[in-house]
């Protein structure tokens, strides 16, 4: 006595859950990517009112270090510092591809206006578009 089965394996997949991990991750990725500080390092930006809408590709951080009266100088928010000296050129060689050169400066609220200025410097030499960087009031 030969018993047939009446049902058949299938050989379908169904994709509406890949899908729905797919989007998803999707969503966490990009509500993550917003809460990205592009500035890792700890600063107390001046406070204003103005807003600027041009974006600045390069920033350049001024870090004070109150108890040695001392400042370190930062590319892109990289950890590691740079001498003033260097700065100069590695903004020519981030920026030299550049159709609107722009820079941002990040300069902690007890940097004095000098070491500011010295970074402009540096702007109107190689004739680079400049924002300062402040905090909203």
């Amino acid at each position: 006595m030969a018993i047939k089965r009446n049902t058949k394996a299938l050989s379908e997949f169904s994709m509406s859950s890949m899908t729905d991990i797919v989007f998803l991750l999707l969503i966490f990725f990009l509500v993550t990517s917003t809460l990205v500080n592009p500035n890792a390092l700890k600063l107390l930006l001046p406070k204003s009112t103005g807003q600027v809408s041009a974006k600045a590709t390069v920033s350049v951080s001024i870090k004070h270090y109150q108890d040695t009266d001392t400042y370190s100088y930062h590319i892109n928010g990289e950890q590691t510092p740079i001498r003033f000296d260097q700065i100069e050129g590695e903004l020519n060689e981030l920026l030299m591809t550049e159709e609107d050169p722009t820079f941002s400066i990040y300069s902690d609220e007890t940097v004095p206006i000098g070491q500011v200025v010295q970074i402009m410097n540096i702007a109107k030499r190689n004739h680079y578009k400049v924002i300062l960087a402040t905090s909203p009031e």
